[in-house]
């Protein structure tokens, strides 16, 4: 198995074995403050937040390949980052705009207000079956 972490002070994603081993940098090249990531091992995907100059959603395949960004406009402070396997969405919670949104994982497309609040300072997010969990500061 491997471990996914996303290194602010140096703006990278890396990757390595649970024991440490063969670490790598899969992704450099483009990010500003990557914020959180989500791993979905059986695609081969990568999702993060990116909190830096152009805020967005990025996705790639877990080498760092193919890097693409599925979400770039109304987004601020995209915090946490979570994936439905069951429905194959993919989640974020922006502590700027104060809302939980989804996105189908494969295209992109299919963008939907989960929950909309007002001064809520969402952190992070995870869904498991029919339920939505977040976090607030």
């Amino acid at each position: 198995g491997n471990i996914y972490w996303t290194d602010h002070g140096f703006n990278l994603i890396e990757v390595a074995r649970l024991n440490g081993s063969f670490r790598y940098v899969i992704v450099s090249q483009g990010l500003d403050q990557p914020r959180s990531i989500a791993v979905h091992p059986e695609k081969g995907y990568l999702f993060w937040t990116e909190w830096g100059q152009t805020p967005c959603i990025g996705k790639a395949h877990l080498d760092g390949s193919e890097k693409v960004v599925l979400v770039s406009v109304g987004v601020a402070w995209p915090n946490g980052i979570s994936i439905d396997f069951e429905e194959n969405k993919l989640y974020w919670c922006d502590a700027r705009t104060d809302k939980i949104e989804r996105i189908d994982l494969e295209s992109g497309g299919n963008r939907e207000i989960v929950l909309s609040g007002s001064n809520v300072d969402m952190f992070s997010v995870a869904v498991f079956g029919a339920y939505i969990y977040w976090s607030d500061r």
